[in-house]
């Protein structure tokens, strides 16, 4: 019995001494490439290839915050447009009418003075001169009247309310009278002439 623990207590001894005098193991962190261990160059690459990823992810986000901020700004710049568009058009006549108010004025104060005046002719020429200043106006602000006596019909310009027998050829498909003068305004009609055409 004292043999047996005398050797138990010699094999003990002998694996502590085997402990004590093996080399100490450094930690080693071991990268596997598809289940196997990997070498030093694909280790490098695979660092590389993770750093690349990273890299882009940042980019990624910044590219995405940039975005974000832009379609913001559009959305104000978009808004604002909107409103200024808005203001415009209920604003838009008031340049053009307060430059006919001065007419109004004229008009007003040759009502008032053709009550005490029994001259007609004198009337007539306050009227020309009234009419005059509005026709001008008019053409500072691109209104032009067209001349439609004598032209051919033309339906982008012109507006058909009766048609008469011509009377000559030469008149044939051309206004022969016009009703109600027709405008321009830079080029763009404004009002159809309303003609009489001869067939």
């Amino acid at each position: 019995m004292e043999n047996k623990a005398n050797e138990k207590d010699k094999m003990n001894s002998v694996a502590e001494e085997n402990a004590t005098n093996q080399p100490e193991i450094e930690d080693v962190n071991v990268e596997y490439v598809d289940g196997q261990p990997a070498e030093e160059g694909e280790s490098d690459a695979a660092a590389t290839l993770a750093a690349d990823l990273e890299a882009t992810q940042a980019a990624l986000e910044k590219e995405r915050k940039e975005y974000k901020f832009l379609l913001a700004d559009f959305d104000n710049f978009r808004k604002r447009v909107q409103k200024e568009k808005a203001e415009l058009i209920r604003n838009g006549a008031e340049k053009a009418m307060a430059g006919l108010l001065p007419i109004l004025d004229d008009f007003e104060r040759g009502l008032e003075a053709s009550k005490s005046v029994a001259d007609a002719e004198s009337v007539r020429q306050g009227m020309e001169l009234i009419y005059n200043k509005f026709v001008k106006y008019l053409d500072q602000n691109g209104v032009k009247a067209m001349d439609s006596t004598g032209a051919d019909f033309d339906a982008d310009f012109h507006e058909a309310i009766a048609t008469i027998p011509a009377p000559s050829p030469e008149l044939k498909g051309k206004v022969i009278d016009t009703t109600q003068r027709g405008y321009m305004i830079n080029d763009k009609v404004l009002r159809h002439a309303k003609v009489v055409v001869g067939e």
